[in-house]
């Protein structure tokens, strides 16, 4: 299994925007393996917020206004990515794009999404899949005032999908 890993740092957030998107490769399926999405600027009771989070996958038009993210894989002597991965797009990704989970996020703790293995089931059964050439999208709403937000993707690129 080969593991890949895309973050941004110290990122000044102050809309709603597509803190990740990636795009598997036209070869090869992704599954999502882990979110970590923390800010460390707004703590107290006055600064308490809660934002909407989101997973949406199967978007045609991508996003716009982030960065470019190179993802490093966690082991050092294995091959790079090729699925394309973009942060912090200030233009949301937009067209037939399905909603696949949806949460709220409490700024003053951070979060996690790492879905559960359920040993009854298939392996896996709880993770999301992209398709070759398929884009997802891990999206939050605006926050009140301007917070600094750090975000690690943990992700494996699965072979070749038996069905496109």
């Amino acid at each position: 299994m080969t593991v890949f890993t895309a973050t941004f740092a110290a990122v000044a957030v102050t809309a709603a925007q597509d803190l990740f998107e990636i795009v598997a490769p036209a070869n090869s399926r992704v599954r999502l393996l882990e979110l970590d999405i923390g800010q460390y600027t707004d703590f107290g009771d006055a600064a308490a917020e809660i934002l909407s989070i989101s997973i949406h996958r199967g978007h045609t038009t991508s996003g716009s206004g982030g960065s470019t993210v190179t993802p490093a894989n966690l082991d050092p002597y294995s091959r790079v990515a090729g699925a394309t991965v973009e942060a912090n797009n200030t233009t949301v990704a937009t067209t037939a794009g399905v909603l696949l989970w949806s949460t709220a996020w409490h700024i003053q703790a951070g979060f996690v999404w790492r879905p559960l293995e359920d040993v009854h089931e298939a392996p896996y059964r709880r993770h999301i899949l992209i398709k070759p050439s398929q884009r997802l999208v891990v999206r939050i709403t605006a926050p009140a005032d301007e917070i600094t937000v750090n975000g690690t993707m943990l992700f494996e690129e699965i072979g070749k999908s038996p069905v496109s």
